[in-house]
Protein backbone atom coordinates (compact mmCIF):
# COMPACT_ATOMS: atom_id res chain seq x y z
CA UNK A 1 0.00 0.00 0.00
CA UNK A 2 2.91 2.20 0.38
CA UNK A 3 3.59 2.57 -3.44
CA UNK A 4 0.23 3.59 -3.69
CA UNK A 5 0.62 6.38 -1.58
CA UNK A 6 3.43 7.31 -2.52
CA UNK A 7 2.10 7.74 -6.08
CA UNK A 8 -1.06 9.26 -4.48
CA UNK A 9 1.27 12.41 -2.68
CA UNK A 10 3.60 12.53 -6.30
CA UNK A 11 0.43 12.96 -8.11
CA UNK A 12 -0.57 15.62 -5.73
CA UNK A 13 2.38 17.51 -6.27
CA UNK A 14 2.25 17.05 -10.11
CA UNK A 15 -1.53 18.69 -9.86
CA UNK A 16 -0.50 21.32 -7.53
CA UNK A 17 1.84 22.54 -9.97
CA UNK A 18 -0.50 22.69 -13.30
CA UNK A 19 -2.67 25.00 -10.94
CA UNK A 20 -0.28 26.92 -9.98
CA UNK A 21 0.41 27.52 -13.92
CA UNK A 22 -3.29 26.99 -15.35
CA UNK A 23 -3.23 30.39 -12.11
CA UNK A 24 -0.52 32.60 -13.66
CA UNK A 25 -1.80 31.95 -17.44
CA UNK A 26 -5.20 32.80 -16.32
CA UNK A 27 -3.83 35.93 -14.86
CA UNK A 28 -1.82 36.94 -17.70
CA UNK A 29 -4.91 36.39 -20.00
CA UNK A 30 -7.07 38.77 -18.11
CA UNK A 31 -4.62 41.00 -17.62
CA UNK A 32 -4.61 41.10 -21.41
CA UNK A 33 -7.87 41.49 -21.95
CA UNK A 34 -7.99 43.99 -19.33
CA UNK A 35 -5.56 46.01 -21.66
CA UNK A 36 -7.55 45.10 -24.54
CA UNK A 37 -11.03 46.41 -22.41
CA UNK A 38 -9.18 49.15 -21.76
CA UNK A 39 -8.10 50.65 -25.19
CA UNK A 40 -11.21 50.18 -26.19
CA UNK A 41 -12.73 52.67 -24.25
CA UNK A 42 -10.19 54.84 -25.00
CA UNK A 43 -10.89 55.36 -28.66
CA UNK A 44 -10.11 58.24 -30.09
CA UNK A 45 -12.96 60.96 -29.48
CA UNK A 46 -15.28 61.76 -32.07
CA UNK A 47 -17.37 64.97 -32.43
CA UNK A 48 -14.13 68.22 -32.08
CA UNK A 49 -14.00 71.16 -33.59
CA UNK A 50 -10.96 73.79 -34.91
CA UNK A 51 -12.69 77.12 -35.15
CA UNK A 52 -10.52 79.30 -36.93
CA UNK A 53 -10.88 83.35 -37.31
CA UNK A 54 -8.87 85.80 -38.85
CA UNK A 55 -9.00 88.83 -41.38
CA UNK A 56 -9.35 88.24 -44.99
CA UNK A 57 -6.13 87.23 -46.99
CA UNK A 58 -4.70 86.04 -43.90
CA UNK A 59 -4.37 82.48 -44.97
CA UNK A 60 -6.78 80.84 -43.21
CA UNK A 61 -7.75 78.30 -45.74
CA UNK A 62 -4.70 77.82 -47.29
CA UNK A 63 -3.00 77.01 -43.55
CA UNK A 64 -5.91 74.47 -42.84
CA UNK A 65 -5.86 72.93 -46.37
CA UNK A 66 -2.42 72.35 -46.25
CA UNK A 67 -2.72 70.33 -43.11
CA UNK A 68 -5.44 68.44 -44.31
CA UNK A 69 -3.10 67.42 -47.50
CA UNK A 70 -4.28 69.12 -50.46
CA UNK A 71 -2.89 70.40 -52.89
CA UNK A 72 -5.74 72.76 -54.20
CA UNK A 73 -8.04 74.62 -52.11
CA UNK A 74 -10.76 76.72 -53.45
CA UNK A 75 -11.90 79.44 -50.48
CA UNK A 76 -15.24 79.83 -49.74
CA UNK A 77 -17.53 82.42 -48.25
CA UNK A 78 -19.60 83.06 -45.18
CA UNK A 79 -18.56 79.48 -43.07
CA UNK A 80 -15.97 76.88 -44.49
CA UNK A 81 -15.83 73.08 -43.83
CA UNK A 82 -13.03 70.66 -43.68
CA UNK A 83 -11.39 67.93 -41.83
CA UNK A 84 -8.48 66.37 -40.40
CA UNK A 85 -7.78 62.80 -40.43
CA UNK A 86 -6.35 61.70 -36.94
CA UNK A 87 -4.65 58.08 -36.87
CA UNK A 88 -3.43 56.47 -33.78
CA UNK A 89 -1.41 53.95 -34.37
CA UNK A 90 -0.82 52.58 -31.62
CA UNK A 91 -4.10 51.88 -31.33
CA UNK A 92 -4.87 51.63 -34.86
CA UNK A 93 -7.71 54.19 -34.87
CA UNK A 94 -9.10 56.44 -36.95
CA UNK A 95 -11.47 59.71 -36.41
CA UNK A 96 -12.12 62.87 -38.32
CA UNK A 97 -11.24 66.61 -36.53
CA UNK A 98 -13.94 69.12 -37.77
CA UNK A 99 -12.68 72.42 -38.86
CA UNK A 100 -14.76 75.74 -39.25
CA UNK A 101 -13.03 78.60 -40.98
CA UNK A 102 -15.19 81.67 -41.01
CA UNK A 103 -14.80 84.60 -43.86
CA UNK A 104 -13.12 87.38 -42.45
CA UNK A 105 -15.91 90.38 -42.56
CA UNK A 106 -17.75 90.80 -39.33
CA UNK A 107 -21.11 90.44 -41.61
CA UNK A 108 -20.86 87.10 -40.73
CA UNK A 109 -20.64 86.32 -37.86
CA UNK A 110 -23.30 85.00 -37.23
CA UNK A 111 -22.97 81.95 -38.58
CA UNK A 112 -20.63 81.09 -35.85
CA UNK A 113 -23.82 79.21 -34.42
CA UNK A 114 -24.13 76.49 -36.46
CA UNK A 115 -20.06 75.43 -35.52
CA UNK A 116 -19.83 76.34 -32.16
CA UNK A 117 -22.59 75.51 -30.08
CA UNK A 118 -23.63 74.31 -26.11
CA UNK A 119 -23.21 71.20 -26.97
CA UNK A 120 -20.20 70.95 -28.59
CA UNK A 121 -18.13 74.08 -26.64
CA UNK A 122 -16.28 71.47 -24.57
CA UNK A 123 -14.88 69.86 -27.93
CA UNK A 124 -13.75 73.12 -29.30
CA UNK A 125 -10.59 74.57 -29.60
CA UNK A 126 -10.31 78.25 -31.18
CA UNK A 127 -7.54 79.19 -33.62
CA UNK A 128 -6.91 83.06 -34.54
CA UNK A 129 -4.87 83.86 -37.26
CA UNK A 130 -2.52 86.95 -37.88
CA UNK A 131 -1.07 87.92 -40.79
CA UNK A 132 2.72 88.77 -40.26
CA UNK A 133 3.15 90.15 -44.02
CA UNK A 134 0.71 93.33 -42.47
CA UNK A 135 2.23 93.20 -38.96
CA UNK A 136 0.14 96.31 -38.52
CA UNK A 137 -2.95 94.71 -38.52
CA UNK A 138 -2.21 91.86 -36.08
CA UNK A 139 -3.19 93.28 -32.41
CA UNK A 140 -6.42 95.05 -33.85
CA UNK A 141 -7.50 91.49 -35.70
CA UNK A 142 -7.05 89.76 -32.22
CA UNK A 143 -8.76 91.93 -30.59
CA UNK A 144 -11.77 91.96 -32.19
CA UNK A 145 -11.75 88.20 -33.08
CA UNK A 146 -11.25 87.31 -29.23
CA UNK A 147 -14.15 89.87 -28.58
CA UNK A 148 -16.39 88.07 -30.96
CA UNK A 149 -15.65 84.87 -29.59
CA UNK A 150 -16.42 85.84 -26.54
CA UNK A 151 -19.68 87.45 -27.55
CA UNK A 152 -20.57 84.36 -29.28
CA UNK A 153 -19.56 82.03 -25.98
CA UNK A 154 -22.02 84.39 -24.05
CA UNK A 155 -24.39 83.87 -26.36
CA UNK A 156 -24.94 80.33 -25.99
CA UNK A 157 -26.02 80.42 -21.97
CA UNK A 158 -23.92 78.26 -20.82
CA UNK A 159 -24.56 77.17 -17.16
CA UNK A 160 -22.69 78.81 -14.75
CA UNK A 161 -21.38 75.82 -12.52
CA UNK A 162 -20.57 74.57 -16.42
CA UNK A 163 -18.44 76.97 -17.49
CA UNK A 164 -16.93 77.48 -14.28
CA UNK A 165 -15.57 73.89 -14.53
CA UNK A 166 -14.25 74.14 -17.94
CA UNK A 167 -12.60 77.60 -16.89
CA UNK A 168 -10.84 75.34 -13.96
CA UNK A 169 -9.76 72.86 -16.20
CA UNK A 170 -8.21 75.37 -18.34
CA UNK A 171 -6.00 76.86 -15.53
CA UNK A 172 -5.14 73.58 -14.58
CA UNK A 173 -3.48 72.28 -17.82
CA UNK A 174 -2.21 75.99 -17.66
CA UNK A 175 -0.59 75.56 -14.14
CA UNK A 176 0.68 71.69 -14.55
CA UNK A 177 2.44 72.62 -18.04
CA UNK A 178 5.78 70.70 -18.02
CA UNK A 179 8.79 71.74 -20.22
CA UNK A 180 9.48 68.51 -22.29
CA UNK A 181 13.53 67.57 -21.83
CA UNK A 182 15.47 67.98 -24.95
CA UNK A 183 16.20 65.13 -27.02
CA UNK A 184 13.54 62.90 -24.80
CA UNK A 185 12.36 59.96 -26.69
CA UNK A 186 8.52 58.33 -26.80
CA UNK A 187 5.66 57.82 -28.58
CA UNK A 188 4.81 60.43 -30.71
CA UNK A 189 0.90 59.09 -29.83
CA UNK A 190 -0.97 59.46 -27.28
CA UNK A 191 0.64 59.81 -23.61
CA UNK A 192 0.40 56.67 -21.08
CA UNK A 193 -0.87 58.30 -17.19
CA UNK A 194 1.51 57.85 -14.58
CA UNK A 195 -0.27 56.38 -11.63
CA UNK A 196 0.25 59.35 -8.55
CA UNK A 197 1.28 61.42 -10.88
CA UNK A 198 -1.14 64.06 -10.19
CA UNK A 199 -0.07 63.96 -6.38
CA UNK A 200 3.62 64.78 -7.04
CA UNK A 201 3.08 67.87 -9.52
CA UNK A 202 3.50 71.37 -7.38
CA UNK A 203 1.01 73.63 -8.87
CA UNK A 204 2.37 77.11 -9.23
CA UNK A 205 -0.10 79.90 -9.28
CA UNK A 206 -1.42 82.18 -12.05
CA UNK A 207 0.55 85.16 -12.92
CA UNK A 208 -0.92 88.52 -12.54
CA UNK A 209 -1.80 89.12 -15.99
CA UNK A 210 -2.50 85.22 -17.36
CA UNK A 211 -6.05 83.85 -17.73
CA UNK A 212 -7.65 87.00 -17.75
CA UNK A 213 -9.73 86.56 -20.26
CA UNK A 214 -10.47 82.80 -19.93
CA UNK A 215 -12.57 81.63 -22.42
CA UNK A 216 -13.35 78.36 -21.19
CA UNK A 217 -11.41 76.02 -24.06
CA UNK A 218 -8.06 76.34 -25.39
CA UNK A 219 -6.67 79.09 -27.73
CA UNK A 220 -3.42 79.02 -30.43
CA UNK A 221 -2.43 82.13 -31.97
CA UNK A 222 -0.64 81.16 -35.42
CA UNK A 223 0.89 83.84 -37.32
CA UNK A 224 0.90 83.08 -40.99
CA UNK A 225 3.26 84.64 -43.62
CA UNK A 226 6.14 84.69 -41.37
CA UNK A 227 8.76 84.72 -44.54
CA UNK A 228 7.94 88.21 -44.58
CA UNK A 229 10.06 88.98 -42.55
CA UNK A 230 13.17 89.40 -45.17
CA UNK A 231 10.88 91.75 -47.02
CA UNK A 232 9.70 93.86 -44.11
CA UNK A 233 13.16 94.07 -43.12
CA UNK A 234 14.23 95.61 -47.02
CA UNK A 235 11.34 97.02 -47.98
CA UNK A 236 10.20 98.96 -44.72
CA UNK A 237 13.58 99.06 -42.86
CA UNK A 238 12.50 96.52 -39.67
CA UNK A 239 15.19 95.75 -37.26
CA UNK A 240 15.31 93.62 -34.75
CA UNK A 241 13.62 95.75 -32.42
CA UNK A 242 10.66 95.49 -33.89
CA UNK A 243 10.00 92.04 -34.53
CA UNK A 244 10.61 91.72 -31.01
CA UNK A 245 8.00 94.68 -29.90
CA UNK A 246 5.36 92.38 -32.62
CA UNK A 247 6.19 89.33 -30.69
CA UNK A 248 6.29 90.89 -26.75
CA UNK A 249 2.39 92.19 -27.68
CA UNK A 250 1.24 88.93 -29.28
CA UNK A 251 3.00 87.05 -26.34
CA UNK A 252 0.99 89.88 -23.45
CA UNK A 253 -2.27 88.68 -25.58
CA UNK A 254 -1.54 85.07 -25.30
CA UNK A 255 -1.05 84.87 -21.80
CA UNK A 256 -4.28 86.90 -21.06
CA UNK A 257 -6.09 84.05 -22.98
CA UNK A 258 -3.72 81.79 -21.91
CA UNK A 259 -3.27 80.90 -25.86
CA UNK A 260 -0.38 79.04 -27.17
CA UNK A 261 1.60 80.79 -30.03
CA UNK A 262 3.24 79.38 -33.37
CA UNK A 263 5.03 80.98 -35.92
CA UNK A 264 4.56 79.74 -39.49
CA UNK A 265 5.09 80.02 -43.20
CA UNK A 266 3.44 77.73 -46.24
CA UNK A 267 6.00 78.67 -48.45
CA UNK A 268 9.50 77.78 -46.65
CA UNK A 269 7.46 74.85 -44.60
CA UNK A 270 8.08 76.40 -41.57
CA UNK A 271 6.61 74.92 -38.64
CA UNK A 272 3.39 73.38 -40.60
CA UNK A 273 4.34 70.03 -39.09
CA UNK A 274 5.07 71.18 -35.84
CA UNK A 275 1.27 72.86 -35.81
CA UNK A 276 -0.33 69.67 -36.57
CA UNK A 277 1.57 67.93 -33.70
CA UNK A 278 0.61 70.53 -31.05
CA UNK A 279 -2.91 70.74 -32.27
CA UNK A 280 -3.69 66.38 -32.04
CA UNK A 281 -1.57 66.66 -28.79
CA UNK A 282 -4.19 69.30 -27.35
CA UNK A 283 -7.24 67.97 -28.59
CA UNK A 284 -6.60 63.78 -28.68
CA UNK A 285 -3.99 64.07 -25.56
CA UNK A 286 -1.13 62.67 -28.02
CA UNK A 287 2.37 62.70 -26.72
CA UNK A 288 4.27 65.94 -27.80
CA UNK A 289 8.10 66.73 -26.54
CA UNK A 290 8.81 69.85 -28.19
CA UNK A 291 9.89 72.27 -26.06
CA UNK A 292 9.64 76.18 -26.35
CA UNK A 293 11.68 77.71 -29.43
CA UNK A 294 11.84 81.59 -29.11
CA UNK A 295 15.76 81.79 -31.01
CA UNK A 296 14.90 82.57 -34.74
CA UNK A 297 12.58 85.79 -34.90
CA UNK A 298 10.61 83.80 -37.98
CA UNK A 299 9.99 80.14 -36.24
CA UNK A 300 8.57 81.36 -32.46
CA UNK A 301 6.90 78.47 -30.96
CA UNK A 302 5.54 79.39 -27.08
CA UNK A 303 3.16 76.03 -25.68
CA UNK A 304 0.32 77.39 -23.54
CA UNK A 305 1.52 77.57 -19.75
CA UNK A 306 5.38 77.87 -20.57
CA UNK A 307 5.21 81.81 -20.81
CA UNK A 308 4.83 84.39 -17.97
CA UNK A 309 5.78 87.88 -17.36
CA UNK A 310 9.59 87.70 -16.96
CA UNK A 311 10.16 86.07 -19.60
CA UNK A 312 8.70 88.38 -22.40
CA UNK A 313 10.66 91.10 -20.08
CA UNK A 314 13.78 89.31 -21.76
CA UNK A 315 12.54 91.18 -25.34
CA UNK A 316 13.01 94.11 -23.78
CA UNK A 317 16.19 94.11 -23.40
CA UNK A 318 17.23 94.38 -26.82
CA UNK A 319 14.64 97.72 -27.36
CA UNK A 320 17.11 100.82 -28.29
CA UNK A 321 14.57 103.10 -30.08
CA UNK A 322 11.48 102.06 -28.61
CA UNK A 323 9.48 101.52 -25.22
CA UNK A 324 7.53 98.31 -23.96
CA UNK A 325 4.57 100.69 -22.90
CA UNK A 326 4.39 102.15 -26.37
CA UNK A 327 1.44 101.46 -27.80
CA UNK A 328 1.55 98.96 -31.11
CA UNK A 329 0.12 101.36 -33.73
CA UNK A 330 2.65 104.03 -33.01
CA UNK A 331 5.48 101.68 -33.63
CA UNK A 332 4.29 99.86 -35.80
CA UNK A 333 2.16 102.17 -38.66
CA UNK A 334 1.33 101.13 -41.86
CA UNK A 335 2.68 102.43 -44.65
CA UNK A 336 2.11 104.73 -46.99
CA UNK A 337 -0.11 103.84 -50.11
CA UNK A 338 2.26 104.85 -52.78
CA UNK A 339 0.20 105.81 -56.07
CA UNK A 340 0.47 104.02 -59.14
CA UNK A 341 2.43 105.29 -62.31
CA UNK A 342 -0.77 105.20 -64.54
CA UNK A 343 -2.26 107.85 -61.90
CA UNK A 344 0.56 110.16 -62.71
CA UNK A 345 -0.83 113.76 -61.99
CA UNK A 346 -1.23 115.41 -65.52
CA UNK A 347 -1.49 119.42 -65.99
CA UNK A 348 -3.60 120.79 -68.42
CA UNK A 349 -2.75 123.16 -71.13
CA UNK A 350 -3.14 127.20 -70.93
CA UNK A 351 -6.39 127.92 -72.37
CA UNK A 352 -4.74 130.73 -74.87
CA UNK A 353 -2.06 128.15 -75.71
CA UNK A 354 -4.48 125.57 -76.74
CA UNK A 355 -6.76 128.40 -79.45
CA UNK A 356 -3.80 130.21 -80.60
CA UNK A 357 -2.48 126.36 -81.92
CA UNK A 358 -5.80 125.73 -83.53
CA UNK A 359 -5.79 129.22 -85.20
CA UNK A 360 -2.03 128.04 -86.66
CA UNK A 361 -3.36 124.93 -87.83
CA UNK A 362 -5.33 125.86 -90.83
CA UNK A 363 -2.85 127.49 -92.54
CA UNK A 364 -0.41 124.37 -93.80
CA UNK A 365 -3.47 122.68 -95.66
CA UNK A 366 -3.75 126.32 -97.55
CA UNK A 367 0.09 126.22 -98.45
CA UNK A 368 0.05 129.89 -96.67
CA UNK A 369 3.11 131.18 -95.17
CA UNK A 370 3.96 130.97 -91.82
CA UNK A 371 6.32 132.55 -89.32
CA UNK A 372 9.35 130.14 -88.64
CA UNK A 373 9.54 128.88 -85.03
CA UNK A 374 12.41 129.49 -83.04
CA UNK A 375 13.86 126.66 -81.31
CA UNK A 376 11.66 125.49 -78.09
CA UNK A 377 8.42 126.66 -79.66
CA UNK A 378 8.03 128.88 -77.32
CA UNK A 379 8.58 132.27 -78.92
CA UNK A 380 5.80 132.67 -81.06
CA UNK A 381 3.09 132.12 -78.20
CA UNK A 382 4.60 134.62 -75.66
CA UNK A 383 4.69 137.14 -78.80
CA UNK A 384 0.91 136.88 -79.89
CA UNK A 385 -1.24 138.46 -77.30
CA UNK A 386 -3.89 136.74 -75.69
CA UNK A 387 -7.18 136.60 -77.08
CA UNK A 388 -10.39 138.68 -75.09
CA UNK A 389 -13.41 137.09 -74.05
CA UNK A 390 -16.62 139.11 -75.13
CA UNK A 391 -18.03 140.89 -78.32
CA UNK A 392 -14.66 141.28 -80.50
CA UNK A 393 -13.73 144.74 -81.41
CA UNK A 394 -10.76 146.58 -83.26
CA UNK A 395 -8.23 144.26 -84.87
CA UNK A 396 -9.52 141.48 -83.51
CA UNK A 397 -13.04 141.48 -85.24
CA UNK A 398 -11.45 142.34 -88.48
CA UNK A 399 -8.70 139.40 -88.13
CA UNK A 400 -12.13 137.08 -87.37
CA UNK A 401 -14.14 137.71 -90.06
CA UNK A 402 -10.79 137.63 -92.46
CA UNK A 403 -10.54 134.31 -90.96
CA UNK A 404 -14.04 133.33 -91.56
CA UNK A 405 -13.29 134.07 -95.19
CA UNK A 406 -10.27 132.26 -95.33
CA UNK A 407 -12.03 129.12 -93.76
CA UNK A 408 -14.86 129.46 -96.24
CA UNK A 409 -12.55 129.50 -98.99
CA UNK A 410 -11.08 126.21 -97.94
CA UNK A 411 -14.56 124.46 -97.60
CA UNK A 412 -15.05 125.83 -101.47
CA UNK A 413 -12.23 123.57 -102.68
CA UNK A 414 -13.82 120.32 -104.45
CA UNK A 415 -10.45 118.78 -105.97
CA UNK A 416 -6.56 118.42 -105.04
CA UNK A 417 -5.06 117.48 -102.04
CA UNK A 418 -3.20 120.23 -99.52
CA UNK A 419 0.17 120.14 -101.41
CA UNK A 420 -0.68 118.51 -104.61
CA UNK A 421 -0.96 120.19 -107.97
CA UNK A 422 -4.79 119.65 -107.83
CA UNK A 423 -4.69 122.59 -105.54
CA UNK A 424 -4.18 124.56 -108.03
CA UNK A 425 -7.81 124.80 -108.49
CA UNK A 426 -8.58 127.18 -105.87
CA UNK A 427 -8.02 130.09 -107.66
CA UNK A 428 -10.65 129.43 -110.36
CA UNK A 429 -13.20 128.22 -108.41
CA UNK A 430 -12.26 131.75 -106.95
CA UNK A 431 -13.31 132.97 -109.69
CA UNK A 432 -16.76 131.88 -110.36
CA UNK A 433 -17.77 132.34 -106.57
CA UNK A 434 -15.85 135.65 -106.98
CA UNK A 435 -14.16 135.40 -104.11
CA UNK A 436 -11.01 136.36 -105.51
CA UNK A 437 -10.61 139.42 -103.76
CA UNK A 438 -10.85 137.67 -100.43
CA UNK A 439 -8.33 135.31 -100.90
CA UNK A 440 -5.97 138.30 -101.69
CA UNK A 441 -7.38 140.47 -98.04
CA UNK A 442 -6.04 136.91 -96.63
CA UNK A 443 -3.54 137.09 -97.81
CA UNK A 444 -2.30 140.08 -97.12
CA UNK A 445 -3.99 139.50 -93.20
CA UNK A 446 -1.62 136.21 -93.00
CA UNK A 447 1.46 138.69 -94.32
CA UNK A 448 0.61 140.97 -91.86
CA UNK A 449 -0.07 138.62 -89.19
CA UNK A 450 3.13 136.98 -89.60
CA UNK A 451 5.39 140.26 -88.82
CA UNK A 452 3.46 141.00 -86.04
CA UNK A 453 5.38 139.42 -83.59
CA UNK A 454 8.06 140.79 -84.13
CA UNK A 455 6.59 144.30 -83.54
CA UNK A 456 5.20 142.96 -80.09
CA UNK A 457 8.94 141.97 -78.99
CA UNK A 458 9.82 145.30 -80.25
CA UNK A 459 7.30 147.06 -78.19
CA UNK A 460 7.58 144.47 -75.14
CA UNK A 461 11.61 145.33 -74.89
CA UNK A 462 13.07 147.16 -72.08
CA UNK A 463 13.77 150.69 -72.44
CA UNK A 464 17.48 149.72 -72.20
CA UNK A 465 17.66 147.61 -75.39
CA UNK A 466 15.79 150.47 -76.75
CA UNK A 467 18.15 153.15 -76.01
CA UNK A 468 20.95 151.06 -77.29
Amino acid sequence: MAPVGERKVLGGAVDGQEAVEEDEGHNLWTSILSEVSTRSRSKLPSGKNILVLGEDGSGKTTLMAKLQGAEHNKKGRGLEYLYLNIHDEDRDDHTRCNVWILDGELYHKGLLKFAVSGDNLKNTLAVFVADMARPWTIMDSLQKWASVLREHIDKLKIPPEEMREMEQELVKEFQEYVEPEEGSQGSPQRRAPVPGQEDEEVVLPLGENVLTHNLGIPVLVVCTKCDAVSVLEKEHDYRDEHFDFIQSHIRRFCLQYGAALIYTSIKEEKNVDLLYKYLVHKMYDFQFTTPALVVEKDAVFIPAGWDKDKKIAILHENFATVKQDDAYEDIIVKPLVKKPVHDKEVAAEDEQVFLMKQQDSPRQPGGSPRTPRQPGGTNMVTAVPPMTSGTPKGPAAANEGVLANFFNSLLSKKTGSPGSPGAGGVPNAAKKSGQKPVLTDVQAELDRMSRKPDSVVTNNSSPTENEA
